[in-house]
């Protein structure tokens, strides 16, 4: 496996990733890797290479590339910024890395997936509904409905899910305070009315962030550990790699 920090394009703007790929001949699935409200730390490159040593090649994004990470001292803080930051400009930079990816010669440009956690995970889900090239979506409990739509916010994921492009599947913890299990219902059954391909799984004991084993506050391993290997299987079932360079 090799793993560097990135650049690619859009608009003029520089935007930053951090790639891990994998030691296998020929072409690999891609991923684009959505992180948190606080941005590409660590735990995110460490979830980037997890998915290179399964044979992804993994594209972690730095959605703050701009303006860098933000100063988040609480929850508080935390829902200031992200009512604040402009769905339309995040929604475009996903564009970009999933079209960065399909440029690069060691991926499948079919073949590339989104997934993301917390933040990371909403916009996984509004991108799977939007954004054209995303051949399969897992949100790790990404929240679901916005208080109030404007010109920053126009349409929540709820709003959005009647749209859902590709295979789809939602992971939640039963007891998140910032995600109420009737938004889960509620995306199920859009979805259910809608005939989109997808499945929802939600975890008894987990709460909000249970994959994340830097804090240990939050982290459920039960719950991370049916996760991942459901993430892994679903992503190899839907993102599979055609032969040749067509």
């Amino acid at each position: 496996m090799h793993a560097s920090d990135v650049t690619f394009e859009r608009d003029g703007a520089t935007l930053r990733g951090y790639a891990a790929a994998p030691s296998i001949a020929g072409r690999a699935p891609g991923l684009v890797v959505i992180p948190d409200v606080r941005g590409l730390s660590e735990h995110y490159r460490d979830v980037a290479r997890r998915f290179a040593a399964e044979g992804f090649f993994a594209l972690a994004v730095d959605l703050y590339s701009r303006e860098g990470a933000p100063d988040l001292p609480d929850m508080d803080a935390v829902f200031r910024w992200i009512r604040a930051l402009p769905d339309t400009r995040v929604l475009s930079d996903l564009a970009a890395a999933v079209a960065h990816l399909a440029r690069r010669p060691e991926i499948d440009p079919g073949a590339i997936g989104i997934t993301g956690f917390c933040m990371g995970g909403q916009y996984a889900l509004m991108a799977a509904c939007t954004v054209p090239g995303i051949a399969a979506c897992v949100s790790w409990y990404g929240m679901l409905r916005y208080a109030e739509t404007d010109a920053v916010k126009p349409a929540g994921p709820l709003d959005l899910a009647p749209e859902l492009r590709c295979p789809y599947l939602g992971l939640f913890g039963e007891e998140d305070a910032i995600i109420p299990l009737a938004d889960v219902a509620a995306l199920r059954a859009i979805l259910e009315r809608e005939g989109k391909r997808f499945d929802i799984v939600t975890y008894p004991g987990a709460g909000h962030a249970f994959f994340n084993d830097t804090r240990p506050d939050v982290y459920r391993p039960a719950a991370a550990a049916d996760a991942w290997p459901r993430t892994l299987a679903f992503f190899r079932r839907h993102l599979r790699v055609r032969d040749g360079a067509g």
